[in-house]
Order: C-alpha cells, then structure tokens, then sequence
C-alpha cells in the first residue's frame, strides 16, 4: 500500500452562514458546526484511504469564537496521522467578515476515522507522511492524542455499562 502526503487529503469547504443555520443570537448552530467538522474530516479520510470510512470519535470541540449570519465559515482539513485502519484528521475552522475582512479561528478539532471494507469491516489505510513544520508537529503529537482517547473510551464504555438501557431515568 503507498504512503501519501498530509497535503493529498486536504479539504476546503466555504459557506456563507444563513439565518436558518443560526441560533436567536444570530450566530452558527453548533450541531450545524460540527456537521461540517464531520463532514470534511470524512472526505479528508475517504481521499487518503479511497475507501468509505466512519467516524469512531470526535475529540472536543470548543467554541473559540462566534460565526455570525451574513460571515463566511471556512474549514480545512486533513490526515496527520494513521494507524493500520485508522486515520486522525485535523479541522480547522475560520469565520470571516465578509464585508470587513476580519478572520477568526473558530474551532480546532481533531476526529479518528476508520476505513471499512464492502462488508462493514475495518481496512488497511496507507500511511501519512508529514512534509510541512505544521504536519510533523500534529504527527509528532498524533500518538499522546491517541492514548487520551483510548482512555476517554474506556471511561466512556464504564460509564454506559454502570448506567445501563433501563428507564426511567
């Protein structure tokens, strides 16, 4: 299987921010948001696999600034890091003032996706090779991101196990 770049899985997507996607203050839903994280970290993952993928998790997403109705959101994303059927892709989301021209960072969001096969079944991903200082950076830190999650998931399963399927609440 060939290894590829970071760059052969970037994405870009732009959209203007239009008041059915916002809240009563006139800002970007957030589960609209993290749709478009969902998405392009999809496409990122199918163009480096070539294979359909699904999202095993998504690491926080905090709010760093407000999109407004009327502003664009831009978010660019790509692979930084695999493991044999996994893939960590990197989301990064800009608003813009489109008409004055003043940018924030949004979000930062970083989500494992993991290839499958015709039946549903994990599958082998090339590996990703970092070229940029901003690749080897997110590379380099790609495993310590990884343990945390393995982490998370096993709270996160103690918890659904301790809690159960019972009602009531």
């Amino acid at each position: 299987m060939k290894e590829k770049y970071c760059k052969d899985s970037f994405v870009v997507k732009t959209s203007i921010v239009l008041p059915p996607n916002t809240n009563n203050y006139g800002t970007l839903f957030g589960g609209k948001l993290m749709e478009y994280i969902d998405d392009v970290a999809a496409i990122s993952a199918m163009r480096h696999a070539r294979k359909n993928v699904v999202t095993a998790s998504t690491d926080s997403v905090d709010f760093l600034h407000p999109i407004f109705s009327g502003h664009s959101v831009c978010l660019e994303s790509f692979v930084t890091y695999t493991g044999r059927t996994s893939m960590e892709i990197f989301v990064r989301v800009i608003a813009e003032d489109l008409l004055t021209g003043e940018r924030n960072v949004c979000a930062l969001s970083f989500l494992t996706m993991v290839a499958i096969d015709q039946d549903g079944k994990p599958s082998e991903v090339p590996k990703v090779i970092p070229q940029t200082d901003v690749e080897k950076e997110l590379y380099l830190s790609a495993k310590e991101r990884a343990e945390s999650r393995k982490k998370r998931r096993a709270e996160t399963e103690s918890f659904a196990k301790k809690f159960g399927t019972s009602l009531p609440w």
